[in-house]
């Protein structure tokens, strides 16, 4: 038998507490027809300094659970989910923002096509009232979030969802405070859960909101970030690393092909410099974030296969390419610089635009190269402790023999471009 249990966090609400707790409790009919036979629903007062809780209390079949103090709205959803009986578990905001009578088709992907969480898409086609400001940022948020997942979605803070009880411990941890849903989305979309959209409508609340655009919104943006570097960090940092070298080959393609219309020769040579210093840093970069998904994969224990724009183009990952890369920068690093001290040495008053130049270049390529080579040594490192347990199981007699999945997880990153 299904029981959705509905968790709804109120902080001073006394003036539309009543009228969201009526509305959920008359979804009860609609539910059935649904395939969920039971409704449960628990109020999570967190700290009112108004008459919330008294007016919760007048309802018999609610759950009321009080807060002593303010703990924040992530933290009232989750003593609601520890609290809860059902299978199915559900939130909603106290203002009446989010409509309780969507909730029948909310559990509908849950219980005909095994989803695993619902999320009410305010962003998805649905009349919505939200203000222009919000609806510019949860459009960014929800783009950042498919780029960083591979995976769609259109609102990834919706205040309404339903979910299923056994996922909570692939979601767990999350934040207490506002970021509580952005957080969510994060994992669920790396978790590889089954994740389904359902379209909602969307009323403002009436009164002052207690969310902050700019303070808010820069949290959203640093948990978003800050959960997807614990999965795939090569996603955002290869993202990043590839962006810089892209800029680096620009910068130097633009002076070499407008060389013509310098006024002076080393305005070029700063360019060239400039290129150089972003490729660089991009291709450091790129290499930490391949290092990185070593070690996530240790922690998650799995591959993470994940690459940065999704799709493989080298049939082996790109960090097995760093040693050879390497010693090709550092061997063109070093040519670079024995071409110049030759020339100088046979051509004593040659005068230069910029003797710095060449130097300074062949010093950042060769850093470039070794960076690149201890990337490839320590991405062996790791590759061989990400498949130690496995092979450790083989060797006790755990299992029978190493499947091609853990063989490959002797290069669990598996960067891509």
């Amino acid at each position: 038998m299904n029981t959705l249990s509905v968790v709804i966090p109120a902080l001073n609400e006394e003036d539309g507490i009543a009228d969201i707790i009526e509305r959920v409790l008359s979804t009860k009919d609609d539910l059935k027809k649904a395939g969920v036979e039971d409704l449960e629903l628990i109020v999570v007062d967190d700290g009112s300094k108004d008459r919330t809780p008294e007016i919760i209390k007048s309802y018999p079949e609610v759950v009321l659970i009080q807060h002593p103090v303010n703990r924040g709205y992530g933290a009232a959803i989750k003593t609601g989910f520890r609290h809860a009986r059902g299978n199915l578990l559900a939130f909603l905001d106290a203002d009446g923002t989010y409509p309780p009578e969507y909730y029948p088709q909310l559990c509908r992907p849950i219980v005909e096509d095994n989803a695993d969480l619902v999320i009410g898409s305010r962003m998805a086609g649905a009349d919505s009232e939200m203000p222009l400001v919000r609806r510019i940022g949860n459009t960014i948020f929800a783009t950042l979030v498919s780029i960083i997942s591979n995976r769609r979605v259109t609102d990834s803070a919706s205040g309404q969802r339903v979910l299923r009880r056994d996922i909570l411990s692939n979601l767990y941890p999350l934040p207490d405070g506002l970021n509580f849903t952005p957080v969510m989305s994060t994992r669920a979309m790396h978790e590889q859960i089954k994740v389904v959209e359902v379209p909602i409508p969307y009323l403002e609340r009436v009164g002052r909101s207690k969310l902050s655009v700019v303070e808010d919104g820069m949290r959203f943006l640093n948990s978003i970030l800050m959960t997807a570097l614990t999965y795939n960090p090569t996603r955002i940092l290869g993202m990043i690393g590839t962006t810089m070298m892209g800029l680096g080959l620009l910068s130097g393609l633009y002076r070499t092909v407008t060389r013509s219309k310098a006024s002076r020769k080393d305005s070029q040579l700063v360019s060239w410099f400039a290129g150089l210093v972003l490729a660089s840093a991009g291709a450091s970069i790129f290499s930490i974030g391949a290092l990185f998904n070593y070690v996530v994969s240790i922690f998650h224990k799995r591959p993470v296969r994940q690459g940065v724009f999704g799709t493989p183009i080298f049939k082996e990952p790109l960090e097995s390419r760093f040693g050879w890369l390497g010693v090709g920068a550092i061997i063109s690093g070093m040519l670079f610089y024995s071409v110049d001290v030759w020339r100088r040495w046979n051509k004593p008053r040659s005068q230069d635009v910029a003797p710095w130049f060449i130097p300074a270049a062949s010093t950042i390529m060769v850093l470039t190269g070794i960076q690149l080579i201890a990337s490839w040594l320590l991405s062996l490192v790791l590759g061989e402790l990400s498949r130690r347990e496995a092979q450790t199981e083989v060797d006790l007699g755990q299992l029978t023999q190493v499947t091609e999945e853990q063989k490959e997880t002797s290069s669990p990153a598996n960067v891509v471009v």
